[in-house]
């Protein structure tokens, strides 16, 4: 496989600021993607006044379709732009996924129904997965040999970080001046990100031997579909919660609504915490990484959804939700990049479909058993059921290796901390 870099190596700094160009654009895809969870009551309120009126929390379940939407918008995009501009010169191709995002998020803003806004957040979250995908090729690139985990961590630390800063603030001004205002902040952090990918992330070459139909033999590999359902199912834990968590603060805890943007920089600390976390773990084993945080992201689902109504509790089971879940994103990233071998551009991306599923699944079983009339601390059960079912898929995965190799038959990846596959093919 050729190299994607071109030209002289990078200085230290010069390598600093191209990561923190990349990972600036994964802070807006953070800020875009979970704002819309602190803002749920305000966004339907708005856009469906007459259902809010006469129940909030169907309206409540109902504006959750807009995560949905996005989280879909993803699931498509993702496969197709990968597999579709795999060719591409790695910076124009992110550029152009950047000025998608601008004009998609403003779309989303001005829209005046809500069926406008859900078909905008569709459209808007189609970069999302192959930005992801993209950056975390040039950022293991640009890290070298036997740190593309943390590289993948680098970048995704722009969406942890979102969760600490970006979401908080964002929700703040959206509560104070109206979720549009929000969501026109968010664009400009978009087109910000693209001028500093413009100017700091060196050009690199696409790959040219990638073709789709190459890039599509991801998908006979029995390994990168478990991979897939690992992240897809085992994400809906986090999902659940998260899209729900401005009404479990208020009415469940008890909180003033101010006190929202609190309990999502306690879970942005622990996703950024986890993110890092991960990061250094997944290098040394997947397996381990990923199997030790599923474990936890359970026990501490199982915490929140008994002591909710207790806010220091509250707060240290969002952030043990936050920072499980993210340490195990690194995790599947490497893992996909490995089992996929030479699709690596798709399987890249196909890491945030997954996710976003997982989003979707979570966003949207969450409002149905709020709108059954359990209550909001039942999608937090739900996704205990899901990362259960994510850990089960785990073991699943994992076991198929072992089989293999007590036959005698390779095994791609990187799950005992050991990779097989070369560098270059990043």
């Amino acid at each position: 496989m050729a190299n994607l870099t071109d030209g002289p190596a990078l200085s230290p700094a010069r390598t600093r600021l191209a990561l923190l160009a990349l990972a600036l654009g994964g802070f807006g895809i953070g800020s875009t993607e979970f704002v819309a969870m602190g803002l749920l009551p305000n966004i339907a309120s708005d856009l469906l006044p007459q259902l809010y009126a006469a129940s909030p929390a169907e309206a409540n379940a109902q504006a959750g379709w807009i995560i949905s939407a996005y989280a879909l918008g993803v699931v498509v995009g993702a496969p197709t732009i990968a597999a579709a501009a795999a060719r591409w010169p790695r910076k124009r191709l992110l550029l152009w996924l950047l000025v998608t995002f601008t004009a998609g998020t403003i779309a989303a803003a001005v829209a005046p129904t809500f069926g406008l806004v859900l078909v905008a957040r569709f459209v808007a979250a189609l970069p999302h997965g192959a930005y992801f995908g993209i950056a975390s090729l040039v950022a293991a690139s640009l890290m070298g040999p036997g740190k593309r985990a943390r590289g993948v961590a680098f970048v995704l630390s722009g969406l942890t970080i979102a969760n600490v800063v970006g979401v908080p603030a964002i929700t703040w001004v959206g509560q104070q001046a109206g979720w549009r205002i929000a969501y026109l902040a968010v664009a400009g952090i978009f087109a910000l990100t693209f001028v500093a990918v413009l100017l700091a992330v060196p050009w690199q070459a696409g790959n040219a031997e990638a073709t789709m139909r190459r890039e599509l033999k991801a998908f006979i590999r029995p390994q990168v579909w478990f991979t897939l359902a690992i992240g897809a199912i085992g994400f809906g834990g986090l999902f659940a919660l998260y899209t729900y968590i401005a009404p479990i603060v208020t009415d469940v805890a008890g909180l003033p609504e101010w006190a929202v943007p609190l309990m999502l920089v306690c879970c942005g600390l622990g996703m950024t915490v986890g993110n890092l976390v991960g990061g250094a773990m997944a290098d040394r084993s997947v397996k381990r990484t990923m199997l030790t945080f599923f474990v936890v992201l359970m026990v501490a689902l199982i915490g929140v959804g008994a002591l909710a109504q207790n806010w220091v509790a509250l707060a240290v089971g969002v952030f043990l939700v936050g920072a499980s879940a993210s340490a195990i994103s690194p995790a599947i990233q490497t893992r996909l990049m490995d089992v996929a071998r030479d699709s690596q551009s798709i399987a890249a991306a196909l890491n945030h479909s997954a996710l976003n599923i997982g989003n979707s699944f979570g966003a949207y079983l969450g409002g149905v058993v709020i709108a059954a009339g359990f209550g909001y601390r039942a999608p937090v059960w739900v996704g205990l059921i899901l990362t259960a079912l994510g850990l089960l898929l785990a073991i699943g995965s994992f076991t198929l290796d072992r089989v293999r190799r007590a036959r005698g038959l390779p095994v791609a990846g990187h799950t005992e901390g050991i990779p097989t596959l070369p560098v270059e093919a990043l």
